[in-house]
């Protein structure tokens, strides 16, 4: 696993051991992060289910003024610290660190985000779950996006929410979601 582009680009990070963990595949990130490229630089960003935090860190090596890791796993958490070390940063004002129950923490947060990551353990209802609360405390920005990523599309509505793409990478959906049109 390793950092896509930016400032860290090539860098390798460390990867959880074994096949439990399923990290985001390179060539799945790399096009995310070509999707995503004009709204990274100056964002503020939310990796919410982090596990080692190669979206956030990717966020950072592209220039994002702000990223919030959260896992509820120790383990994941320990993970991305050894990560950060790794690239040489530092956690604070631009690097929040959470390790919480996804709702939690979602409860827990104030202003807007511009990108919110949501790679939730396949087997369970996290992400819509998330989704849900994220539309419910407005925390997209104008223009913000969250990206879903699970092992099959999303078929549910949000309220608040609107599935503007959705995108097959091999055995991977990412769904992506903006703030739904205001109706008069």
């Amino acid at each position: 696993m390793r950092i896509i582009g930016g400032t860290y680009r090539s860098r390798v990070l460390a990867e959880f051991p074994g096949e439990e963990v399923r990290p985001t595949a390179d060539r799945v990130k790399e096009s995310l992060f070509n999707i995503l490229s004009l709204k990274i630089y100056g964002a503020r960003v939310l990796d919410l289910f982090c596990g080692s935090g190669a979206l956030g860190l990717e966020c950072l090596s592209r220039g994002a003024k702000e990223v919030v890791f959260n896992d509820a796993a120790r383990e994941s958490v320990k993970l991305l610290e050894k990560n950060l070390r790794i690239l040489g940063i530092s956690p604070g004002s631009a690097v929040k660190i959470h390790t919480a129950d996804y709702s939690v923490c979602l409860d827990g947060q104030t202003g807007k985000f511009d990108l919110i990551f949501l790679d939730p353990p396949y087997r369970f209802g996290y992400g819509s779950s998330a989704l849900k609360k994220i539309a419910e405390k407005g925390l997209l920005g104008d223009g913000g996006v969250a990206v879903y990523e699970r092992d099959r599309p999303f078929g549910e509505e949000v309220d608040g929410l609107e599935k503007y793409d959705e995108r097959k990478y091999g055995k991977t959906w990412l769904s992506f979601f903006r703030m739904a049109p205001r109706k008069e």
